[in-house]
């Protein structure tokens, strides 16, 4: 049967309980005349509970406050976590709660997203390595070098172009898309982030080498560490 008061608040059926109980109602009496809040409003042990509760002289219908994670959040809270990711842009909530434990991560999240306004968002660009101002210089001058000489020759010129790249092969785990991701503000730029690239100390064991033309692959072959490429 659908309830003819739905949703009700928890005091106002510790009231009508506390008003039956006054009665000599029986709990399982009660039980079934609270059929009017719904089927599921209370179930029968915590019917008895608050008959007893009543029975022992309670006079409070509200429920008592329970210990657990605090709900205030102040402003030196806020401080704290905007410390701590302002130290660490990846930093996740589970790594944050380790830091400020007397909260809940529920409302951990809350201040991150609600009061700093932070949102976490991956690097939008990729590119091979970070350049320094001589070399874009030099990439300039070399596209300008280029779109010339495809204006003097056209499709020829292309035809004649031989390029090649080279990516080394490593044991380690690049850093994935998901741990990359970084706290910001909806109005910060987007993070650039690098491709990754040779380090003696990270444990290559061989270099990929691929040189093309515009019609087939002239060479293919992957490097042993060490060994120079011929």
């Amino acid at each position: 049967m659908e309830a003819l008061i739905p949703t009700p608040a928890d005091y106002e059926v510790q009231s009508v309980i506390k008003f039956l109980n006054a009665q000599s109602r029986a709990p399982i009496e009660i039980r079934q005349l609270c059929w009017i809040y719904g089927p599921n409003v209370m179930s029968k042990q915590m019917v008895r509970h608050w008959c007893r509760q009543f029975s022992a002289g309670r006079q409070s219908v509200h429920d008592e406050k329970r210990s657990g994670w605090p709900s205030i959040i102040t402003d030196d809270l806020v401080e704290l976590v905007r410390e701590r990711i302002m130290e660490n842009h990846c930093v996740t909530i589970a790594e944050l709660s380790s830091h400020v434990p007397q909260i809940s991560r529920t409302l951990l999240h809350e201040i991150v997203t609600e009061h700093l306004l932070f949102r976490k968002l991956c690097a939008t660009w990729w590119v091979p390595k970070q350049l320094t101002p001589e070399h874009k210089t030099k990439c300039m001058e070399s596209a300008l070098t280029f779109l010339q000489q495809y204006h003097d020759d056209g499709d020829e010129f292309l035809d004649r172009i031989i390029t090649g790249d080279e990516t080394w092969i490593a044991h380690i785990t690049p850093e994935t898309k998901q741990r990359s991701m970084h706290w910001r503000h909806s109005g910060s730029p987007c993070k650039t982030k690098l491709k990754q690239t040779s380090a003696r100390n990270a444990e290559c064991t061989g270099c990929l080498v691929l040189v093309l033309s515009s019609c087939m692959i002239t060479l293919g072959r992957t490097q042993l560490d060490g060994q120079q490429v011929s």
